[in-house]
């Protein structure tokens, strides 16, 4: 039987700029993710949790907290994006075209716009991007620019697994 490493994620001299990656991973939004979010990072908007409030808005329901659609379309790209990452440089532009309501299922892409060498790291590069997700009916919720500091091939730190019946 051969192993096999599994994806590791991209490296800077990976990204090519104008290519596009489908996200692998969609994910449907429920009232509870929605409710715990909003509490956990105390925002009091009623429209988030108070299914009576937001009865009476134009929406007609809750809308889910918007931080948690960054945070999770921003979840949704590691594995083609930031998964050997040293740090997130800032997020920019983001905009909100639609709401996500509770019940919907969320999928993103990412497209890359820029790439440079580090002007004082020579391990990593900075690399742009262009994140978008969109809703069950391919209606765009969100898009933002997410900047990172991204490792070089051969200088991220390795993952040391031992192999089954192995003792550390």
């Amino acid at each position: 039987m051969t192993v096999k490493e599994g994806w590791r994620g991209r490296f800077f001299e990976d990204f090519e700029i104008g290519d596009i990656y489908e996200h692998p991973l969609g994910r449907t939004v429920t009232t509870t993710d929605n409710a715990w979010f909003t509490l956990l990072t105390q925002n009091t908007a009623a429209v988030h949790f108070d299914h009576h409030y937001a009865a009476q808005t134009e929406f007609g329901r809750p809308l889910v907290d918007s931080t948690f659609t960054v945070a999770l379309v921003t979840g949704q790209s590691v594995t083609d994006v930031s998964q050997n990452v040293i740090a997130n440089l800032g997020w920019d532009e983001i905009r909100l075209p639609a709401p996500v309501f509770e019940g919907d299922t969320i999928y993103s892409q990412s497209e890359v716009l820029e790439k440079r060498e580090s002007k004082s790291r020579p391990n990593v590069g900075i690399v742009t991007v262009k994140t978008s997700g969109y809703n069950q009916d391919g209606v765009v919720v969100i898009t933002f620019k997410r900047t990172i500091m991204v490792y070089k091939k051969g200088y991220a730190p390795s993952i040391t697994r031992l192999t089954p019946g192995e003792n550390a």
